[in-house]
């Protein structure tokens, strides 16, 4: 695939295949990409933690949000659940700020995952104190984001917006529909 089709590609996928399981080998090869990525003033301020075990994978997910959009959804169903989580911190005791490592950081963690078969969803609504504890994190490492990673269980459609409507939505088949807005309306000028 080249770097279009992965970028098209990396959809949020929130329902998995279960059966195929996501080896620590994997998560350290795509973290590395993460090493590889541009950092504000190269101090390099994030840390991971990964998880492929059944057991602290069972202990995160009851603290995690799915699909805010979809209200009537609580999330994946056993057997589609994630089989591996990064969870992506900013080590405090390095520096104040992180400017926008974590976004780069994580797109190319993710492309990774892409271009390896895997997909993956940013999770950003999660009880953070719960999640800290459960994996006994120092103080000095706030909780920023949560990738739930998986081989993808579901069709995901991107469209064009209807009416200024940017909610995303499932139909009668369990498609995933995810409304983009046109170029032209992301394009101010071009000079």
């Amino acid at each position: 695939m080249n770097l279009s089709e992965l970028i098209k590609k990396n959809r949020s996928y929130r329902r998995f295949k279960e059966s195929e399981r996501i080896t620590a080998e994997q998560l350290k090869k795509w973290i590395e990409l993460a090493r590889y990525t541009a950092s504000g003033r190269n101090m390099q301020p994030l840390k991971f933690l990964g998880s492929v075990d059944p057991e602290t994978n069972a202990g995160i997910f009851p603290f995690l949000a799915w699909a805010g959009y979809l209200t009537w959804w609580k999330g994946p169903e056993e057997g589609e659940r994630p089989v591996a989580y990064i969870v992506v911190m900013h080590d405090k005791s390095l520096s104040e700020t992180r400017y926008c490592d974590d976004g780069i950081a994580i797109q190319s963690i993710l492309l990774g995952a892409v271009e390896d078969g895997y997909g993956g969803c940013i999770i950003g609504s999660f009880n953070k104190g719960r999640v800290a504890h459960l994996l006994q994190l120092p103080d000095h490492l706030e909780i920023l984001w949560i990738l739930a990673l998986g081989k993808p269980a579901e069709t995901v459609v991107i469209e064009d917006i209807k009416n200024n409507d940017v909610k995303y939505w499932r139909d009668e088949k369990g498609i995933h529909h995810v409304p983009k807005r046109k170029l032209d309306e992301l394009i101010f000028s071009i000079k």
